[in-house]
């Protein structure tokens, strides 16, 4: 069952597949998804093209439809994946992920307990005006609602990482959030910190979605995430957190990312977890992950290796 956001009032983005025709943009109010690519195709025929206009933008496209006669239900789009009926997309065509690091304390706690020979590393990022970025994946490599992710063969303790996620415009403006997953193998990674792109960057290795909540609906200072993990239909892991715990203001971690970096076609920047399995949980092929954010929605993904 889909997870809709919690206000009917809620303006969002989506991408999704529609057989014959393709990937589409869609604008969701409620349980309605109004085709913009159909209605406006030269601004919305792609993600990128919407997020490279003037400022504005995508908040005035979704408000000049909202009142149309829906094309589709967002409960029944949310699927999984098959070429031969409609499903949701990736939200994502040609903008690159990155992400912040050691943003929370639970996150700066478990990384030096991972690599206790890099400890004071983790311990001195926490507390740096600068804080930790890094490029986490191009679009191929990042799955959506349903898809699944994957584990590398070569990583015994794989985890998710649930992150609030921001959409950037080309203008590097917070254009809206969505649920991020920052699959981490935490065993490369504790070996040595300089394993981090490997631990990180790898095909499968991230999901967004399923949808984006438009900025100004949002709170992002205070939405409750949740993360849950199942095998064979048991709960093997669940924790909660909130986004009122991170330590650093999102509007810094978007000017760090923009130092000396240009995105024609917008980006997202996933902002960094409180939630850490421990190491008695690694996931295996088959395992599904929930990952849950309040106004938002939820984003399922099947494990792969």
């Amino acid at each position: 069952m889909a997870t809709l956001p919690s206000s009917t009032s809620t303006r969002a983005l989506c991408r999704f597949h529609l057989p014959g025709a393709g990937a589409r943009v869609g604008a969701v109010i409620g349980d309605a998804v109004i085709d913009l690519t159909a209605r406006e195709p030269q601004l919305c025929g792609s993600l990128a093209t919407l997020l490279a206009a003037s400022a504005g933008t995508c908040s005035g496209v979704v408000d000049r439809h909202a009142a149309a006669q829906p094309d589709h239900s967002y409960a029944a789009l949310d699927r999984a994946p098959a070429s031969d009926r409609p499903h949701l997309l990736a939200p994502i065509d040609a903008q690159e992920v990155w992400a912040a690091g050691v943003t929370y304390k639970r996150s700066q706690q478990a990384r030096m307990a991972e690599s206790e020979a890099s400890a004071d590393v983790y311990a001195r990022v926490y507390e740096a005006e600068r804080p930790e970025i890094f490029l986490k994946a191009t679009p191929s490599r990042v799955a959506g609602p349903h898809a699944p992710v994957v584990v590398r063969a070569d990583s015994r303790w794989t985890v998710p990482e649930p992150e609030l996620t921001l959409l950037l415009d080309s203008r590097l403006e917070i254009v809206g959030y969505t649920v991020g997953n920052d699959l981490t193998a935490r065993d490369i990674e504790g070996q040595n910190p300089l394993y981090l792109p490997q631990a990180k960057i790898y095909e499968g290795c991230a999901s967004i979605g399923p949808l984006v909540v438009l900025a100004q609906d949002l709170d992002p200072y205070n939405l409750e995430i949740h993360c849950a993990i199942r095998r064979q239909g048991q709960e093997l892991f669940a924790a909660t957190t909130g986004t009122s715990a991170l330590h650093r203001r999102l509007d810094d971690l978007v000017s760090y990312m923009g130092r000396h970096n240009r995105f024609p076609a917008g980006a997202y920047l996933m902002t960094g977890t409180g939630i850490v399995p421990p190491d008695s949980v690694a996931l295996q092929s088959g395992d599904v992950i929930e990952i849950t954010i309040g106004g938002i929605g939820t984003l399922r993904n099947t494990v792969s290796q």
